[in-house]
């Protein structure tokens, strides 16, 4: 595809123009940032919005992936303890003090137990089991997805704002600039700064988006593995020596900075 004369004669005024630029910033003190945001147009307004929501997300979804609001650790010998007991009544009532995602989950699907039976019922209990789990995860994974939504459309926008900008160029050509580059600074400069706006918001929300979604991942694998040891309690398939030992180690497996009970 042959290309239009007037894009190549944009492309070798950019260097005049940012000469141009540099002079205007030496002779006026230079460019506030809000004067160069104002220069971006009107795709600067919804990239604004968008920053506003992924610092939003980031925030929300890091305080709603803590430790303390998927296992309550200081619960967790009692209960074992009255599951071991099979005394349901009493494991329920503490899964009502508490609310996080392992005790909602378990409190559900314990009303699936039949205490009369040898195992507890415990093939129905474990299938409630995973699909108040697969809620759970649901809940909070979906603000997360919203960064996922804020990391590919911003570039977008950007990107919009970068052809707005183009658009406008070519028509102040067309309305006689060709000889006098200052006329098509405003719009390059919207072309540019669009671009590098759409950018900046879109790689952190994408890299907050990975991690936030390993965070989450983390977490449930861990209420998933204190959810099954106390299932095995009330089915009576671990006694209680045997379970002091499994206790351990998913407490210790849960160590690291990013799993750590003070997050």
């Amino acid at each position: 595809m042959k290309l239009p004369a007037s894009f190549f004669l944009i492309i070798g005024l950019i260097p005049n123009l940012l000469a141009a630029a540099e002079e205007s910033v030496a002779a006026e003190s230079g460019l506030s940032l809000w004067g160069l945001l104002k220069q971006g147009g009107w795709a600067m307004y919804p990239l604004g919005l968008a920053s506003l929501v992924m610092l939003f997300l980031i925030f929300y979804c890091y305080h709603e992936t803590n430790r303390k609001k998927f296992i309550p650790d200081a619960l967790l010998p009692e209960l074992s303890q009255l599951l071991l007991q099979r005394d349901l009544y009493g494991a329920n009532a503490q899964l009502q003090n508490s609310q996080t995602a392992l005790t909602r989950a378990l409190s559900s699907a314990l009303s699936r137990a039949r205490i009369d039976l040898p195992n507890a019922n415990k093939p129905i209990i474990e299938d409630s089991l995973a699909e108040s789990l697969e809620h759970e995860e649901n809940n909070v994974g979906q603000w997360i997805n919203y960064l996922n939504v804020v990391a590919n459309i911003a570039p977008m926008i950007g990107l919009l704002g970068t052809v707005s900008g183009m658009i406008g160029a070519f028509q102040t050509i067309s309305h006689g600039g060709m000889g006098r580059p200052e006329l098509l600074a405003g719009d390059i400069g919207e072309a540019l700064i669009t671009t590098a706006t759409g950018l900046i918001i879109g790689i952190p929300a994408m890299i907050s988006y990975f991690i936030l979604r390993n965070r989450l991942d983390n977490r449930m694998l861990a209420v998933g593995q204190t959810a099954s040891l106390l299932v095995d309690q009330l089915a009576g398939e671990i006694t209680e020596s045997e379970s002091a030992e499994e206790e351990a180690p998913i407490a210790d497996e849960m160590t690291p900075a990013s799993l750590s009970p003070s997050q």
